[in-house]
């Protein structure tokens, strides 16, 4: 094919709108959740093995601040994935997809994910 349109591979020269900018991150939040359940059922499986791997869980997670930012991490990444789900939902159900509406949408992920970003912190913290 002989093309004549310019052609821009350089990703850091692309302003991407809000609704894109969720929709990646939403698919970003995926993997670290993905990425993540080896920590979770880890911590699980040590703290349902005995009650000394309870405590230990529970020592790491009030202690130790590699834990206490993983669990935020997790929890970040669970608040944003799911609030951007809901959002795909609508989407799926024809609610709001004017230019306008996926801009609106996008601004209420962005806002309800942060404010659940931060109640987590205060909850891990």
């Amino acid at each position: 094919m002989n093309s004549k349109r310019p052609v821009n591979l350089d990703l850091s020269t692309i302003h991407f709108p809000l609704p894109a900018l969720t929709s990646i991150t939403h698919r970003i939040t995926g993997v670290i959740l993905f990425v993540g359940l080896i920590f979770a059922f880890w911590a699980l499986g040590k703290s349902l093995s005995s009650p000394a791997g309870f405590d230990a869980v529970r020592d790491a997670l009030a202690n130790n601040l590699l834990a206490k930012f993983v669990a935020w991490g997790l929890l970040s990444a669970l608040a944003f994935h799911f609030v951007a789900g809901i959002k795909h939902l609508l989407m799926d159900a024809d609610i709001g997809v004017t230019l306008e509406g996926s801009v609106q949408k996008a601004q209420i992920t962005v806002v309800v994910s942060a404010v659940l970003i931060i109640l987590a912190g205060v909850w891990v913290w």
